[in-house]
C-alpha cells in the first residue's frame, strides 16, 4: 500500500429508530466507469421502504461533506438560522435538499461525498471529467437499489447544480429529471476566466475554506467541527498533497480552453435529454447566472424550463413557493404525478421571470416579494428590440450616433483595483417612459493602450464593464448579490488579446458573440493601434422607471459589486503586461455603443 492510500474499511451502518427516517451512513458505491474504488454515500429513506416500498431518489454529489451539518459554526450557522424551518433536520447540509423534508414527501435522499473528499477515497479533482464519471456511477447505483423505483432526480445549489449538467450529458441509467439551482454550466466562461481574465479571488476562497478542509484523510476534521474524521484513518501531509489537484494552481497555470485542463471538462450540452428546470438568480452576476441561462438554451431536453429568481444565494432554495415548484416538477417526472402540466408539451410557458422594478433594498426577502412575475414562451424573449445606446466623448449614452467632428478619445489608467478603481462612466438621459430591459447585452468599443512615461511597454488590455441603474431620484439602485452584498445590474469582461470571435460557431449569436478562447486565438495588442471589440455583458433584468437612467461603466479592474469574485492575480494581471493607459476612441471610424434588450409590453 502506498503512502497516499489507506485501507478502506466497511463503515456502513443503518439506524432505523433514532430519526423519522431510516439513516444509512457510509454505504459504498463501487466505481466502474473510469476509476476503481468506492464512493461513500449517506442514504435517508422513508420507513415505508422497510416494507418494500420503492420510491424515487434525489441524489447530490459534491465536496462539502455529507456529514457536516448546516448549522455547524465552522460552516454556515447564520445562514442555517435563516433557512425556512420546515427544512431543518438532524441531517441538514449546505446547498442540498433536506432529508427530513423530502423523505416526508416520498423521496429517498442519497448524499455522496465526492471522490477524494469526506469519506470517499481517491484523488481530489473537483469538477473534473473523472469525478463526473464517479457521479455517473452513483446515479446508476441509486437507480438499482431495492428501495428505488428506478427513477433518479438531481436537485441542489451551486456546486451541487453545476455538476448536474455534466453528469446529465453522460445519460446515466435511471436519471429522470434535473434541477440545477444557481449552477454554472460552462467551467471556463462562467467560473474561471471571465472574458479570458482569471477570476481567482473566489476560487482561492472556495478551495482553501470549503474544499481542502474536507479532503479525505485530513487529520483533525472533527476537532475543527468540520465533520467526522476519516473512518479509514489519517493521511500524511505528503500523501494529501499527492492525492489532490489544486484548483487554485491549475486555473492559474492553464489559460486557454484547448489546454488539457479546461478541455477535459468540456461536454456537449445538447447531450442533455432529461427534463430540465434551470433556476438562475438575477443577482448572480459573477457566477452561475450565465450558466443557468446558457444551459437552458442549449440543452437537448424535450421538456426544459427556465426560472429566474432574486435573493441571497443560500435562502430562496428553501422558500415555500420555490420548494412547491421543485416538488411539482420532480413529482411530474419521478412519480408520474403531474399536477400542473410540466410533462404536457406546450402546456406551461418555458420561461418564468421575476421583474425587478423599484428600489426594495438589499438582502430583504420580504421586500423582494413585491417584484412581479411574468411567463414567457422562450428565451431570449421573441419581441425583444435590441437597441443601441451610443457612447459619446461627453460621457453620455444617446439613442443616435454622436457627431464627432474630429477624432477624440477618453483615457483612464490601466490595472485599476476594487480599492482604487480607474474608470469611465457613460450615462443616458432620463428615460421618458417606463422601459423594460431583459436579456443579453453586448458592448462594442474601440480601444487602445499606451505606456506610462519611462515605464515598460504594455501588451494587453483588460476590459471590465458594469451596467448600473439610477433611480428617478438619481440614486443607484442596488440588488441582492450572492452573499447578500449590494450589486449592480450586470457585469462583463474581455481580455483584448482574446477578442477574436467565431461567427461560424453554432452558438454564435448577434446578442452573444461566441469566443473559443483557444491558444491559437491570441492576437497582438500594440500601443497606438485601435481595436474594435465586442464585449459580452451577462444577461440582466430591470424595469427602468420614468425618469430613471442607465450607466455603462468601463474600467480596467474590478469595481463596486465584485465582492469576493475579484480578478487580481498578480501574474495573470501583471504590471509588466498591463500597466499604462487605456483609451476609448471616438470618430467617424470609431463608433461605440452598448446594445440593450428592450422588451415592449405584451
Amino acid at each position: 500500500m502506498s503512502s497516499s492510500q489507506l485501507e478502506v474499511k466497511n463503515a456502513h451502518t443503518i439506524d432505523a429508530t433514532t430519526y423519522p427516517y431510516i439513516f444509512e451512513s457510509n454505504a459504498s458505491v463501487a466505481l466502474k466507469t473510469g476509476a476503481s474504488g468506492v464512493v461513500r454515500v449517506n442514504v435517508y429513506r422513508p420507513k415505508s421502504t422497510e416494507e418494500g416500498a420503492k420510491l424515487p431518489v434525489l441524489v447530490t454529489y459534491g465536496p462539502y461533506g455529507k456529514d457536516i451539518h448546516y448549522k455547524d459554526a465552522s460552516f454556515h450557522a447564520k445562514s442555517y438560522a435563516e433557512v425556512n424551518p420546515e427544512h431543518h433536520s438532524a441531517h441538514s447540509a449546505w446547498e442540498t435538499p433536506d432529508p427530513g423534508f423530502w423523505t416526508r414527501h416520498g423521496y429517498v435522499v442519497v448524499r455522496a461525498d465526492e471522490r477524494g473528499l469526506g469519506q470517499s477515497p481517491g484523488v481530489l479533482d473537483t469538477m473534473s471529467r473523472g469525478t463526473s464519471e464517479c457521479f455517473f456511477d452513483v446515479v446508476e447505483w441509486a437507480a438499482e437499489q431495492a428501495w428505488s423505483s428506478g427513477k433518479v432526480g438531481l436537485l441542489g445549489i451551486s456546486y451541487y447544480a453545476g455538476s448536474q449538467w455534466r453528469v446529465a450529458a453522460r445519460r446515466p441509467k435511471g436519471l429522470a429529471a434535473i434541477v440545477p439551482w444557481e449552477g454554472m454550466s460552462d467551467y471556463y466562461r462562467d467560473r474561471c476566466r471571465h472574458g479570458g481574465i482569471l477570476s481567482n479571488k473566489f476560487i482561492d476562497f472556495w478551495w482553501n475554506r470549503q474544499v481542502i478542509t474536507n479532503q479525505y484523510g485530513r487529520p483533525g476534521r472533527a476537532a475543527r467541527n468540520w465533520g467526522p474524521d476519516t473512518v479509514d484513518g489519517d493521511l500524511s501531509e505528503e500523501a494529501l498533497a499527492q492525492n489532490r489537484r489544486d484548483q487554485t494552481v491549475d486555473t492559474a497555470a492553464s489559460r486557454f480552453r484547448d489546454e488539457p485542463y479546461y478541455a477535459s471538462k468540456e461536454y456537449d450540452m445538447g447531450d442533455i435529454q432529461v427534463p430540465l428546470l434551470s433556476v438562475g438568480n438575477w443577482g448572480g452576476i459573477l457566477l452561475h447566472l450565465r450558466g443557468n441561462i446558457e444551459g437552458f438554451a442549449h440543452a437537448g431536453s424535450e421538456f426544459k424550463y427556465l426560472r429566474l429568481i432574486t435573493g441571497r444565494h443560500d435562502l430562496p432554495f428553501f422558500y415555500n413557493e420555490e420548494v412547491d415548484v421543485q416538488r411539482s416538477f420532480l413529482d411530474a417526472f419521478l412519480k408520474g404525478d403531474d399536477r400542473v402540466g410540466w410533462s404536457v408539451k406546450g402546456k406551461l410557458p418555458a420561461v418564468d421571470l421575476v421583474l425587478r422594478k423599484g428600489d426594495v433594498g438589499v438582502d430583504d426577502a420580504a421586500a423582494e416579494r413585491a417584484y412581479e412575475r411574468r411567463a414567457e414562451n422562450e428565451w431570449p424573449i421573441a419581441r425583444t428590440r435590441y437597441t443601441a445606446f451610443y457612447l459619446t466623448p461627453a460621457a453620455t449614452l444617446t439613442r443616435s450616433p454622436p457627431m464627432v467632428p474630429r477624432a477624440a478619445k477618453l483615457s483612464y489608467e490601466a490595472l485599476g483595483t476594487l480599492a482604487s478603481p480607474k474608470l469611465l462612466q457613460f450615462r443616458t438621459a432620463p428615460f421618458a417612459d417606463e422601459t423594460e430591459i431583459t436579456g443579453h447585452i453586448v458592448a462594442h468599443l474601440n480601444v487602445s493602450l499606451s505606456a506610462h512615461a519611462a515605464r515598460s511597454t504594455p501588451a494587453d488590455i483588460d476590459l471590465f464593464l458594469t451596467l448600473r441603474y439610477m433611480s428617478p431620484a438619481g440614486n443607484e439602485v442596488h440588488y441582492t448579490g450572492t452573499a447578500g452584498d449590494p450589486v449592480p445590474l450586470a457585469k462583463g469582461w474581455l481580455r483584448v488579446s482574446l477578442r477574436k470571435t467565431n461567427p461560424a460557431h453554432p452558438k454564435h449569436r448577434a446578442y452573444l458573440p461566441h469566443r473559443d478562447y483557444f491558444s491559437t486565438d491570441v492576437q497582438p495588442v500594440i500601443p497606438g493601434d485601435v481595436y474594435a471589440v465586442d464585449v459580452e455583458v451577462w444577461p440582466t433584468n430591470v424595469v427602468v422607471e420614468k425618469g430613471g437612467s442607465i450607466v455603462l461603466e468601463v474600467s480596467s479592474g474590478d469595481t463596486q459589486g465584485s465582492g469576493i469574485f475579484q480578478h487580481d492575480h498578480p501574474e495573470d494581471r501583471s504590471e509588466a503586461r498591463f500597466a499604462g493607459w487605456n483609451h476609448v476612441h471616438f470618430g467617424d471610424q470609431f463608433v461605440n455603443y452598448v446594445t440593450l434588450p428592450i422588451v415592449p409590453p405584451k
